[in-house]
Order: C-alpha cells, then sequence, then structure tokens
C-alpha cells in the first residue's frame, strides 16, 4: 500500500516489474491483484527499495506468504504469454 506520505515523484511506478503501480487521483495506488512485492523478480520490493520518503509500508490487511506471491507471480507470467 502507499501512504498519503506520498510525494508523487514518479520513482516507484517505473520500478515495478508486474505494473501494479499507477497515479490515483491524489498519489500513486498499488493494485494488489499485480502486486507480488517483487517475489520472482528481485529479492526485496523495489518500490520501497526507491521510495525517498518510505510511503509504501506493507499492508496489514493483505498479508500474503512467499508461496502466495510467487503464485500470483506464476499466473501474472503465463497472462503475458
Amino acid at each position: 500500500m502507499i501512504t498519503d506520505e506520498c510525494i508523487n515523484c514518479d520513482v516507484c511506478e517505473p520500478e515495478c516489474p508486474n505494473e501494479a503501480i499507477y497515479q490515483g487521483e491524489e498519489i500513486y495506488e498499488i493494485d494488489p491483484s499485480r502486486c507480488t512485492e517483487c517475489v520472482g523478480h528481485y529479492d526485496t520490493p523495489q518500490c520501497v527499495e526507491v521510495c525517498p520518503v518510505d510511503c509504501i509500508p506493507k499492508d496489514p490487511n493483505r498479508v500474503e506468504d512467499r508461496e502466495t506471491l510467487y503464485e500470483k507471480y506464476m499466473r501474472l507470467q503465463k497472462a503475458k504469454s
């Protein structure tokens, strides 16, 4: 999730390998159906790595384990084919 501390700096969106980050009405938002926390691509979430204001915490309402995130990654990859 992206909190309202987001400054719309535009650095997170291009870093997302799943195209889960998009410009919302006021701040960037994350599509949870596309977010794998970079599992399958990187060791750490790239949006969190580049965010200059630390406004991308894990969403406590959407806790997913690595296996679930990897399954989502595999579904997204299959859909691209």
